[in-house]
């Protein structure tokens, strides 16, 4: 009934990192798709962060990059956003709580990804 992908792209902002004060900074590019027959309106995300440390941190809140938007039926939202970490490496997940017209609710989960310094890649 929740016919929804999610994509991730990520890349390393070398420009606002500072390796030696243990600040790294990734940039993530999510692509939320409505592949079903039903608009829904995004309310809500819940990140759960780890670095590589394995320190988690949890971060909810309202929409994405402040905007809540409803996505149609065959339509995509795409937005970046960031995320600063102590290490060169980590890894997020989560979900984002959508709801349809008639004021049900579900939740879309978002599939872990790395987050990864270019140069520690094999």
């Amino acid at each position: 009934m929740n016919d929804f992908s999610i994509g991730v792209e990520t890349r390393y902002v070398e420009g606002e990192s500072d390796p030696g004060a243990q600040r790294f900074v990734f940039a993530y590019t999510i692509t939320i798709s409505n592949e079903g027959g039903v608009p829904a309106q995004l309310l809500n995300r819940h990140w759960v962060i780890t670095d590589g440390n394995g320190e988690v941190k949890e971060v909810e809140g309202p929409g994405v990059v402040g905007k809540q938007p409803q996505i149609e039926p065959g339509q995509s939202f795409r937005y970046t956003s960031g995320c600063v970490l102590p290490t060169p490496v980590g890894t997020m997940h989560g979900e984002y709580e959508f709801r349809r017209e008639d004021d049900s609710r579900f939740h879309v989960p978002i599939p872990a990804f790395s987050l990864v310094l270019p140069s520690m890649i094999h």
